[in-house]
């Protein structure tokens, strides 16, 4: 049987209630002693409110972003499932990346020959465990574009860490904390798209270790890396995400126009408010490219002891604004 995230989170909450009260009922218990010392018995309690307990209670809608942060992270090869702490934040990534199961984007399969190393062994547990992302790059969508954009990629981690059976239930759980309209995955997948950067900054106050590559307002492409997988060659990636993308708005424009030739004398507003709406994107994606191939000419470098935001800087045109 597979493992429903609810229960894990009340088992949690009964340990963080329980540490709670216990640090309270010790923090009250030196008051007493200090107040019994000093004879200020008629002036002090010892007793302390709630807020002033310096460890939080549970916090479901929280605990449910923690955790979605750190798929990313197992995304990404910074965490692992099958290891606990930090895995990798720095070094020769295709060496470690070579060690572990790692995920083929079904996009691009360039890795599967640069890591000749991977043997048989090795890729049987690719169907067993949950791999690392294999170019630095989650894409993340407005619809499921991408054959494994970043909300196919958690329901992935979903099912593999808590169970297939258990898989709807849990990302129905996942959707009533983050809270939004649709099904569970049009919610996650709203929680990407608009919110999940904005926590991830908070956070690391302002020093963030995914950065989102985003083409503007209209939303036309949005994207994470991995700050400590970066090279050059990450922005010649990108180009390909892009490239596939402009075409997948262009199908998507020619279905929307023949759907409303076939229709035609009905209401179509709702499918030409789609068509302005990916024709926009589309508009926004042209322009971005043009951002994305300048800089992946520069082969821009980055050296993270200069600290993050110095090298933000380097990419901030074709990045979403920190406000640092």
């Amino acid at each position: 049987m597979g493992k429903l995230i609810s229960e894990k989170y009340k088992a949690w909450e009964q340990e963080c209630e329980k540490r709670f009260n216990q640090l309270k009922s010790n923090e009250e218990e030196l008051n007493r002693i200090f107040i019994d010392i000093y004879g200020m018995s008629a002036e002090l309690t010892p007793a302390i409110k709630d807020k002033d307990v310096t460890v939080y209670k549970a916090n479901a809608a929280r605990e449910i972003k923690s955790l979605l942060s750190y798929a990313v992270g197992c995304m990404f090869g910074r965490y692992t499932p099958e290891k606990a702490g930090l895995c990798f934040a720095g070094g020769d990534f295709y060496a470690y990346f070579s060690a572990m199961p790692y995920r083929s984007n079904k996009t691009r399969y360039y890795l599967k020959t640069l890591l000749s190393s991977q043997n048989a062994h090795e890729s049987s547990q690719m169907d067993c465990h949950f791999g690392v992302n294999s170019d630095n790059i989650i894409p993340i969508a407005d619809d499921d574009y991408f054959d494994e954009d970043i909300v196919t990629r958690l329901v992935e981690f979903v099912q593999i860490i808590y169970g297939a059976d258990t898989l709807e239930a849990n990302l129905d759980y996942i959707a009533d904390n983050l809270g939004g309209k649709g099904t569970s995955r049009d919610i996650i997948r709203s929680y990407f798209l608009n919110d999940f950067y904005t926590d991830h900054i908070k956070i690391y106050q302002k020093r963030p270790v995914y950065w989102l590559f985003s083409s503007g307002k209209k939303k036309g492409f949005k994207g994470l890396m991995y700050v400590h997988r970066y090279t050059p060659d990450t922005l010649v990636q990108l180009g390909t995400y892009i490239k596939y993308l402009q075409n997948r708005y262009k199908q998507a424009m020619t279905n929307l126009k023949g759907r409303m030739t076939r229709t035609l004398g009905n209401d179509n507003t709702s499918l030409e408010n789609q068509l302005t709406k990916i024709r926009e994107q589309s508009e926004e994606l042209l322009m971005y490219a043009g951002k994305i191939q300048d800089l992946a000419e520069q082969k821009i470098l980055i050296d993270l002891d200069d600290g993050i935001k110095l090298n933000y800087m380097k990419l901030a045109d074709v990045l979403e604004d920190v406000s640092f």
